[in-house]
């Protein structure tokens, strides 16, 4: 397999459901990541082994950028025909977004939030064939 590249994301059409989160991709195609997300603290730390997706939305909620996190399957030029980004982390912390750090932590992905940061919501999603699951950071309860 060829070595994948980091990817900027552009900003997506966001709708935030009952049933879960829609995202618009710029080429008109829409994802939906099912179910209410479940709360994390602060930070999460993905199962292993698992696809991880991060979603960081604007204030309004209507608008933000999605960004996988180390995908080796997807070729640079659907993400760029998608406007979805992707970092591919090395041993350091990344900056995602203002506020958004993802590590690599032993074949699991961790993605911390300092809400007071970030205007909006950050949403992780983990995902394989198996299933998903859908994650909200919040601040963590004082």
């Amino acid at each position: 397999m060829s070595a994948r590249n980091d990817v900027a994301p552009d900003t997506l059409g966001v709708e935030l459901t009952e049933d879960g989160i829609a995202v618009e991709y710029n080429d008109g195609r829409t994802v939906f990541y099912h179910g209410v997300p479940k709360k994390a603290d602060g930070k999460l730390r993905t199962a292993p082994a698992k696809d991880a997706h991060v979603l960081v939305t604007d204030a309004s909620e209507t608008q933000g950028i999605l960004v996988y996190v180390n995908d080796l399957n997807t070729h640079d030029d659907i993400l760029e025909d998608t406007g979805v980004g992707r970092i591919m982390l090395d041993d350091e912390a990344d900056e995602l977004f203002p506020g958004v750090v993802v590590r690599d932590h032993q074949m699991r992905v961790e993605v911390e939030a300092d809400l007071d940061q970030v205007d909006g919501r950050v949403f992780v999603f983990e995902e394989d064939e198996m299933g998903e699951q859908s994650y909200e950071i919040v601040s963590p309860e004082s």
